[in-house]
């Protein structure tokens, strides 16, 4: 992980019994095969869940050498062209495809976000980091995918559901949090621009009153009063 860029069967059913398989009761066993019968039972459930571990481990492994091959690519240094940008955003697809439960899920899906950001795709960049939000376990990462969801929104110039964006990744954040003054702020401009004067100037005061020491606190009172408000 040291080598990644900080902050991206169906099968048929089976048969209770094989065909004419004889049908012995319980009761007719004697008591020392039935022991032996249930030890052997216990045996293979171990064997079959070791089999199953050693599995998912082998899966994992595969999993995460998948991602960090992609993910170190843009760590060492960023594809220079548009085609090179297309073709890291198509790796981080395929292996987010074959292997979408992997704990680096959520971080590839972050970059490959930024990628599409960078190609100007919003809703491409919209899917991806509604992915990394929903899978990432870090309250930053998931922090920023939903403030990025909410620029989506504003790029496209639907100033209604950035600000919607906006209010959700500000959900569970108070003062003090991390992106909280910044966040209050992208809300109040999209209010702004999309008409919402009232519900804007309320939103600054807000970031004045409960981030008094914001080093955005002049562009604040900047914002109020082109609004014509008093902070």
């Amino acid at each position: 992980m040291a080598g990644v860029a900080a902050l991206r069967v169906v099968r048929p059913p089976v048969p209770t019994r094989p065909p004419g398989a004889l049908t012995i009761a319980v009761g007719a066993l004697p008591r020392t095969r039935l022991l032996l019968l249930a030890a052997g039972v216990a045996v293979v459930v171990t064997l079959a869940g070791g089999g199953v571990w050693w599995w998912l481990e082998a899966r994992e492994r595969e999993a995460t050498a998948a991602y960090l091959a992609v993910l170190r690519t843009l760590a060492t240094e960023r594809p220079p062209t548009s085609e090179a940008r297309a073709a890291v955003a198509r790796d981080l697809e395929t292996v987010l495809a074959r292997h979408p439960t992997s704990p680096l899920a959520a971080l590839a899906a972050w970059e490959l976000g930024n990628l599409r950001w960078a190609q100007r795709d919003w809703p491409g960049a919209r899917a991806a980091w509604e992915i990394a939000a929903a899978r990432t376990a870090s309250p930053t990462l998931r922090t920023l995918a939903r403030a990025s969801i909410a620029y989506t929104w504003e790029a496209e110039r639907n100033y209604e559901r950035a600000a919607a964006a906006f209010e959700s990744a500000l959900q569970g954040l108070g003062p003090g949090d991390f992106q909280y003054a910044d966040l209050l702020l992208d809300l109040g401009r999209v209010q702004e621009l999309g008409g919402k004067r009232d519900a804007a100037i309320a939103t600054y005061r807000k970031i004045l009153k409960e981030v008094p020491n914001s080093p955005r606190a002049d562009e604040v009172r900047v914002r109020l009063a082109r609004l014509g408000a008093a902070a």
